[in-house]
């Protein structure tokens, strides 16, 4: 299972990182300076790499026995600047916890 938090927590930081540098530095550079450049290359690598964050957060909630409720909102932690990085953290103290891993 430590493995499987740690794919999470990779992948929750880099969909994270993207989509704060997609909302808050591609997307005003499109619709501010004409410039789309930045949106066409983030926005294809946040969406493939948001499927991987889906992954492998099913496989942890799999693993932990989450309920779905919590399962599918952790995930779409993933679409919200900022909230996947509150996300990973909560998940990585729920997670120790089960394992009584000191955090």
């Amino acid at each position: 299972m430590k493995s499987a938090l740690t794919r999470y927590r990779v992948m929750a930081y880099v969909v994270g990182v993207l989509l704060v540098v997609l909302t808050l530095v591609a997307m005003p550079l499109k619709y501010l300076a004409d410039q789309p450049i930045l949106v066409g290359i983030i926005g294809p690598v946040h969406g493939f790499l948001y499927m991987v964050y889906l992954l492998v957060t099913l496989d942890l909630a799999t693993r932990s026995r989450w309920s779905i409720g919590y399962t599918l909102l952790v995930m779409l932690a993933g679409t919200v600047p900022f909230l996947s990085f509150v996300a990973e953290h909560k998940v990585t103290r729920r997670v120790r916890e089960r394992l009584q891993v000191p955090v």
